[in-house]
């Protein structure tokens, strides 16, 4: 029997902690949960199981989202961050160094276990982003919770593109179509791991 595909959303920011403000109206809490829920649905459609950190406004605690992530046994965990800097979208990897895998992972850097698996997924996002034409910034970053989760895990961080806000819900949809796209072609080459 296949094993369960499942892919881990972690909407960044949240109730108390409203991220960057985006604009006079728009904050990244906002858009993060928006993208989030639309690539929910997108994935859904596909017949692609999820699970969200978050689906409303609230304030989840970075442990408690890496422990949503690490207890769901995911194939992939994507954290969406908003910025009003830069252009398009920008994809991080975790800075760790790749370390083997081992039965007990320190909490902390347990990423480091996936550094090359994450690395392939960012390159299946970023090929989808630019089949539609979105620009992509590629880097490596230390950022929590991702370098806890123990899974392939990529940072999607978006911004405007050009004169394209990010409050455009056409812009949205081609973003979550792009990542819909890379993980539905992430699960067709992704081999569960022993």
């Amino acid at each position: 029997m296949q094993p369960q595909y499942l892919v881990v959303l972690d909407a960044a920011h949240g109730g108390t902690d409203s991220g960057a403000r985006l604009n006079d109206k728009l904050l990244e809490k906002d858009v993060t949960l928006a993208l989030t829920l639309r690539l929910r649905g997108a994935l859904a459609a596909k017949g692609i199981q999820v699970i969200t950190t978050r689906d409303n406004d609230a304030t989840v605690p970075l442990q408690t989202r890496a422990e949503t992530a690490n207890h769901a046994l995911a194939e992939a965990c994507i954290t969406l961050h908003a910025t009003g800097t830069g252009s398009g979208v920008h994809l991080f990897t975790s800075s760790l160094a790749p370390a083997p895998r081992m039965q007990f992972l320190p909490w902390r850097s347990a990423q480091a276990a996936y550094v090359t698996q994450s690395l392939r997924l960012s390159s299946e996002i970023n090929a989808a982003l630019a089949h539609v034409s979105i620009p992509v910034m590629l880097g490596r970053t230390s950022l929590q919770p991702m370098d806890s989760f123990a899974c392939p895990a990529v940072a999607v961080e978006v911004a405007n593109a050009g004169n394209v806000s990010l409050s455009d819900e056409g812009y949205q949809q081609k973003i979550v179509d792009a990542l819909a796209s890379a993980l539905t072609q992430w699960k067709n080459d992704w081999r569960p791991q022993p």
